[in-house]
């Protein structure tokens, strides 16, 4: 499984560890994922997605997993998000059908 983020895309960064001595050696900097259930009131169940904290913060700050994809283009979505909001969309088109 991939370290990124399935809204943002955030993943893994490289660095330096830098000693007092001002040695040098490679790193890597990890976001900050977790694996979350965001409920979706359009499908009317939960989703599970692996998400970075920030990501979860702006979707929560956003109203919701709903309105968060529906307002989001599709280039700036990951492959998940994408089918997410696919189901989203033809699931609203279908309840005001």
């Amino acid at each position: 499984m991939a370290r990124r983020c399935s809204i943002t895309g955030k993943g893994v960064l490289t660095g330096n560890n830098v000693s007092h001595a001002k040695n040098r050696t490679r790193r890597r900097f990890l976001p900050n994922l977790q694996r979350t259930s965001m409920m979706s009131e359009v499908l009317g169940c939960p989703v599970r997605l692996r998400l970075t904290t920030s990501a979860i913060r702006t979707i929560e700050h956003n109203g919701g997993l709903d309105s968060f994809l529906k307002s989001a283009k599709k280039a700036d979505l990951g492959p998940e998000a994408r089918v997410i909001k696919r189901r989203i969309e033809k699931a609203s088109v279908a309840a005001a059908s």
